[in-house]
């Protein structure tokens, strides 16, 4: 008979062998963006914008001429035109997408954000997509995102065929829809909209913005959001930067996480790179502005003759950084 102590040995050991290993894995810190590194490390978009947006994405150098996008010391911002009236045969008002030069596969993404875009019209993203492509091949995750005048963020997946999230999972979000193949339902995705207080829009903003982590790994994608003064921020959040971190540790319940017990994630989910794009009207911005609450007339001419409109619709962002599993 064994005796107790070396029961309780084998017990921990035979326990610990069934933990998946990313749960505990450590994370280095592998990139990180403040002020000028986002002008030195991202691509300025100028195609037309796939969602079918009323914008005219510009170049890095128009952005810079034109102070749509700039450093002041460690803090980047960048934005949409708000002094100009847009003639009807233009493309759109002048807006800004970035896209990162590098890509990455499983990660942590932690994301220290001053201010979002806000407003009528606007429709704001901080996401992800796979640099191989084409999409949605290799996968999309959309980290931030509403429309208007949202209160409350929403966090999606859109991919190819054959990945379905379950209905209850082990998060604070409300699940609105689990088929995140991107050819169903007008690609809705499978979405999770934040329950968080202040998660998006002007309620963000008026309370100093805050953190987002986004961890991407063999067992979920998974997103944490804090307020700027929340009294739980974890201090490796807080202070910016950290030697290692492990991911999900005493960070509570995540607002929105994506299991892969009924989607592949090798087969649909590669390298990705980072975006941040703000358009103006288009597929889903343009087509809720009449029940938005932003009074009579149409999106497209509110955009076109209303630039004071605009006067909040920025980014300011203090730090985005990039970890990675240790090797």
């Amino acid at each position: 008979m064994l005796s107790p102590n070396i029961f309780s040995i084998l017990v921990v050991l035979l326990s610990a062998k069934y933990i998946p290993a990313t749960l505990s894995q450590m994370y280095t810190q592998n990139a990180q963006f403040k002020g000028k590194g986002f002008l030195e490390s991202f691509n300025w978009e100028t195609y037309d914008d796939p969602t079918h947006g009323r914008v005219n994405f510009v170049n890095q150098g128009t952005a810079l001429n034109t102070n749509l996008s700039y450093a002041d010391n460690d803090v980047f911002i960048m934005r949409a035109d708000y002094h100009q009236i847009v003639p009807s045969n233009a493309r759109g008002r002048d807006s800004i997408r970035i896209t990162s030069h590098d890509a990455w596969g499983d990660s942590l993404l932690i994301l220290d954000l001053a201010h979002m875009p806000e407003g009528c019209a606007t429709w704001p993203a901080y996401w992800t997509v796979s640099k191989n492509g084409p999409w949605p091949q290799g996968g999309e995750v959309d980290i931030l995102e509403g429309v208007n005048l949202n209160s409350n963020n929403l966090a999606s997946l859109h991919t190819t065929s054959n990945c379905t999230m379950p209905q209850t999972r082990n998060h604070t979000g409300q699940v609105i829809s689990t088929n995140c193949d991107a050819a169903v339902n007008y690609n809705q995705g499978c979405g999770v909209v934040s329950t968080a207080p202040n998660s998006y829009g002007s309620g963000f903003n008026n309370n100093g913005g805050g953190w987002i982590a986004t961890w991407r790994s063999s067992n979920a994608i998974s997103h944490w959001f804090w307020s700027r003064n929340a009294p739980n921020v974890p201090d490796e959040i807080r202070q910016g930067y950290c030697d290692g971190i492990t991911p999900g540790e005493d960070w509570g319940t995540p607002d929105a996480t994506f299991v892969w017990s009924q989607c592949d994630y090798s087969s649909h989910y590669d390298p990705h790179q980072i975006i941040f794009d703000l358009t103006l009207c288009g597929d889903w911005a343009g087509n809720a502005f009449p029940t938005a609450g932003c009074g009579p007339g149409n999106c497209q001419d509110f955009v076109d003759n209303n630039p004071d409109a605009f006067q909040n619709a920025f980014w300011e962002i203090n730090s985005l950084s990039v970890y990675t599993p240790q090797l």
